[in-house]
């Protein structure tokens, strides 16, 4: 289908409705990435919709650079800018598409997620360089009953292409958007290689006191049904053994406060001192495997994997609240 514009206006307001869609589809997407709850809106639908709401105005948007690239006053790079986004957005799109289905986890050694992530990256800074190099400002007209009639019917036929691709195409997701796996995989959040650590060198610093292994497994232990929800795009649920983070405190004389949970690795995550966090010695009723984060790791219900720390070794009182952290880790 070929689209003609009828005047620079209507170019004009196909790339602001192309701005607020990838800034909504940013947004909703690390809602998505970064929360792990049941939301009242969900985060990943409206994701979804925004992403396909840009494959519904892409012949528009054609258009605007077919007539953009036509223009001998304009210069290559505005023009190299315009068709960079342009791979990146259908990039990311594509990607978080086919991830939808279940059926494609890697295209080489990088997975769907990470693809789709930089991609998002890339296409928002883009947005960024291309309405900062080539301004287009709103104005007072652009908010006419025409204009929202058509932002009308484009948001009624985002939500039905959202509805038919979740019927026909797919595989049911949380409402993080990861599909389900019915075992753990083994990932690291950047690149923690799997940590070998011999079980008689290995001890547990909480505070000033220490536990060896068969101490930490003599502290009353509890078994409980978590789901790890990774945002490498899958969730698993399974059976963990483990104590919980208060009682392990209690036993090392730590009462209060905010505690820093370390890995062999230097990874870390501050944590309150009453949240409901165990640090678990088992999986399914068996002991953790090496890449699963042996002798013991933080399970932590209702967080994204990253919070998981793994090969933990040392948990001190720490002087900042846990929300002072980054959102996300940085190393």
């Amino acid at each position: 289908m070929r689209v003609r514009l009828r005047s620079r206006q209507a170019g004009r307001r196909v790339d602001l409705v192309l701005g607020l869609l990838v800034a909504a589809g940013v947004l909703t997407g690390l809602l998505g990435w970064s929360v792990d709850a049941n939301l009242p809106i969900d985060p990943i639908q409206l994701h979804a919709g925004a992403a396909l709401a840009i494959l519904l105005i892409a012949p528009w948007k054609v258009a605007v650079i077919r007539r953009g690239l036509r223009r001998a006053a304009r210069a290559w790079s505005t023009k190299a800018l315009s068709l960079i986004l342009a791979v990146l957005i259908l990039l990311t799109i594509g990607t978080g598409l086919l991830h939808a289905t279940g059926k494609v986890e890697y295209v080489g050694p990088l997975t769907l997620m990470q693809i789709h992530v930089g991609a998002a990256v890339g296409s928002l800074l883009a947005v960024i360089l291309h309405f900062t190099g080539h301004a287009v400002r709103p104005r007072r007209t652009d908010a006419d009953r025409r204009a929202l009639l058509r932002l009308a019917v484009l948001g009624a036929g985002a939500t039905v292409a959202t509805a038919v691709w979740d019927t026909a195409a797919a595989t049911p997701r949380r409402y993080t958007g990861s599909v389900p796996k019915p075992e753990l995989r083994v990932t690291s959040w950047f690149d923690d290689g799997i940590q070998r650590i011999d079980r008689q060198a290995w001890t547990l610093r909480v505070h000033q006191k220490e536990f060896d292994l068969d101490a930490l497994r003599a502290l009353p232990h509890e078994t409980l049904t978590a789901t790890l929800d990774c945002t490498s795009g899958w969730y698993s649920t399974q059976q963990w053994s483990g104590v919980r983070l208060t009682t392990l405190l209690e036993a090392a004389g730590v009462r209060t406060g905010t505690v820093e949970v370390r890995s062999v690795t230097g990874y870390t995550r501050w944590f309150d001192a009453h949240d409901d966090i165990w640090l678990a010695t088992a999986l399914n009723g068996s002991p953790l495997s090496y890449g699963h984060g042996y002798p013991a790791r933080i399970v932590a219900p209702g967080r994204r994997g990253f919070w998981w720390v793994k090969w933990v070794t040392d948990i001190q009182p720490a002087p900042r609240p846990p929300w002072a952290q980054s959102p996300y880790p940085l190393g």
